[in-house]
């Protein structure tokens, strides 16, 4: 073998050990920032790479998504901890984001005279901020209107 070849070979051997370690990393920790400085690369090396091998940008993908899950379960797990010691403000929590009565509303008033009133712009801009606020609807067109 020719000196270049092993030293490609051992390059690329390296760079393999790399991807493997900040893909367990990524799975423990779904924190770029971290992951890179615990596997000793860069962030620049970890874009490059994600950028010419598909595979790796696939697996990392699938690492990121896989330690977010594990954050989260480690997250629900302190919750239901701290509700189990009365903690108001887990309790609060998880009862707004798990049961509908409890969510928060927005409540919206209003009258009409006649119902061929057009809105004015205001009104309008007004109403459209406050549905999607309530995730009701989404941005729509600066020139789409709201009737009756």
């Amino acid at each position: 073998m020719t000196n270049n070849f092993k030293k490609d070979k051992t390059i690329k051997d390296r760079q393999s050990k790399k991807k493997e370690l900040i893909l367990e990393h990524l799975q423990k920790m779904p924190i770029l920032q971290i992951a890179t400085e615990r596997a000793g690369i860069s962030r620049a090396s970890f874009y490059r790479w994600r950028e010419q091998d598909e595979n790796f940008k696939k697996a990392a993908d699938e690492a990121i998504i896989e330690g977010e899950a594990l954050v989260t379960d480690m997250s629900e797990s302190q919750l239901i901890s701290l509700i189990r010691d009365k903690n108001f403000a887990a309790i609060q929590l998880w009862l707004k984001q798990h049961h509908p009565k409890y969510a928060t509303k927005i409540e919206v008033m209003a009258q009409i005279k006649k119902s061929d009133e057009q809105l004015t712009p205001e009104q309008e801009k007004i109403v459209k901020e406050a549905l999607r606020l309530a995730s009701y609807s989404e941005q729509k067109s600066s020139d789409s209107k709201i009737h009756d």
